[in-house]
């Protein structure tokens, strides 16, 4: 899933919200409009979120001890 897919949702849940005027015996199509809408919504900031935690600066660090041994540091900033 991604922008294009929770623009699908929002898009379509929209039309069938707001520019749909037929009735299914049983289905309010206005409410599974917002529904979808609102998935769509959801799914286009989880990505944005998602795919923004990736891109946080870090550094590695490596320390060689006295016996002669290497410990690898990794820290990530919050930047």
């Amino acid at each position: 899933m991604g922008y294009g897919f929770g623009g699908f949702l929002l898009v379509v849940g929209l039309v069938l919200a707001l520019a749909v005027t037929d009735q299914i015996e049983g289905v309010d199509l206005t409410m599974v409009g917002w529904i979808m809408a609102a998935v769509g919504a959801v799914v286009i900031v989880l990505t944005a979120v998602t795919w923004n935690s990736g891109r946080r600066a870090r550094t590695v660090e490596t320390v060689t001890n006295p016996d002669g041994t290497q410990t690898t540091v990794e820290r990530r900033s919050q930047t």
